[in-house]
């Protein structure tokens, strides 16, 4: 496989690792052999099932309320929809389902970890792949073969690094200043739309339909290491990451929104950078409501008091989510998100909504070197 970038020396044929490697190199791409396939809610029609299951009991019925506001949502004409993603949710097939919602107008803004956006969206947009692999696998052999692992999932780390030096010759281009991780991933978009990558791509369809992605912790992934090679080579001009613009940033989007809602894939750093709009609009002298919808699919425990497993009730108590519209869904993402979002996509309200394009906020010409 060959990927093409411009720039000095990343022109990468993994092909050419196998010379000489004989048996080894035959052992490695036989644990590389099928790829994980993401789900396409648009070939199943669930709005029976999730109908039928919300008049079950326990997380059934949890899951069921959380379609039906998250189908509020949609027919809501003054609700910016919020979707925060944590846990590796693209490497396990979802990245199809934040396509759709990105395409079919049922998502606004996006608030992720670092991986699923980099790590795993724009490093199969770049053409490569997760694989299937094994939870019980000798975690030494893969190492030997540079083969990462995420639970039953691996990650050819080679092309990893051809991701990692994508990121830096980025960062190589763009004049040198503090950007916003949103300001960052928009440029990670024109790449991929000035290359004509045709694989579906989260990064690629929300920088055509101006759906803007913040990531807190921007570095906490491969758009690190990049950075880190861009500024070690460049110590004296280059990009950095201004996480603080990142808030203010999100910020505006609530404040530029009559209401806002929030639909949260696990908890962690985007849960509450989200949720904490709220208290950021109020400190900075604005009247502004807590987010009128909120649900969270998360298999976090609430009883050690960390954020991924809090309750959107005791969010309430922050003042930041209105508590009578919320619905927590304690079950697994790859189980409960598809049915979640078949849900929404089926019942075809999406169909009226308007366009915020809230990416329109920040417009600016970026001067590239």
């Amino acid at each position: 496989m060959t990927f093409p970038v411009e720039g000095e020396a990343i022109v990468v044929a993994p092909e050419i690792f196998a010379l000489g490697l004989g048996g080894k190199e035959m052992e490695r791409r036989e644990l590389l052999q099928k790829t994980v396939e993401a789900i396409d809610i648009k070939q199943f029609d669930v709005v029976g099932l999730v109908e039928a299951m919300a008049q079950m009991a326990f997380q059934a019925r949890n899951l069921g309320r959380a379609a039906q506001i998250y189908d509020r949502m949609i027919q809501d004409p003054d609700c910016t929809i919020i979707l925060c993603l944590a846990g590796s949710l693209f490497s396990a097939g979802l990245k199809q389902v934040v396509v759709d919602l990105i395409t079919h107008n049922m998502v606004d803004v996006i608030v992720s970890t670092g991986a699923n956006i980099v790590d795993q969206d724009f490093f199969e947009a770049l053409g490569f792949r997760h694989y299937v692999g094994d939870p019980l696998a000798d975690d030494e052999l893969l190492r030997q073969h540079q083969i990462d692992r995420i639970y039953d999932t691996y990650i050819d780390e080679r092309e990893l690094r051809v991701c990692d030096h994508v990121i830096a010759e980025i960062a190589d281009g763009l004049e040198p200043r503090p950007y916003s991780s949103r300001e960052f991933i928009e440029q990670m978009g024109l790449y991929l739309e000035r290359r004509g990558v045709t694989e579906p791509s989260v990064v690629l369809a929300a920088y055509r339909h101006q759906v803007p992605i913040f990531v807190p912790a921007f570095s906490d992934c491969s758009a690190g290491f990049g950075l880190v090679y861009h500024q070690w080579y460049s110590p004296d001009r280059h990009v950095t990451i201004d996480s603080v613009r990142d808030f203010r940033e999100l910020t505006q989007c609530k404040l530029a929104s009559p209401a806002t809602g929030l639909v949260m894939i696990g908890g962690g750093v985007p849960k509450n950078f989200a949720q904490d709009t709220v208290v950021a609009a109020e400190l900075l002298g604005f009247e502004t409501a807590m987010h009128r919808y909120a649900i969270q699919i998360t298999v976090a425990d609430e009883r050690d008091g960390a954020l991924s497993g809090s309750t959107l009730r005791e969010a309430h108590s922050w003042g930041k989510v209105d508590m009578s519209t919320e619905q927590m869904v304690f079950a697994e993402a790859t189980l409960a998100f598809p049915l979640l979002a078949g849900y929404v996509y089926g019942k075809g309200h999406w169909r009226h909504r308007q366009p915020r394009k809230l990416a329109q906020l920040f417009q600016r010409q970026l001067a590239v070197v």
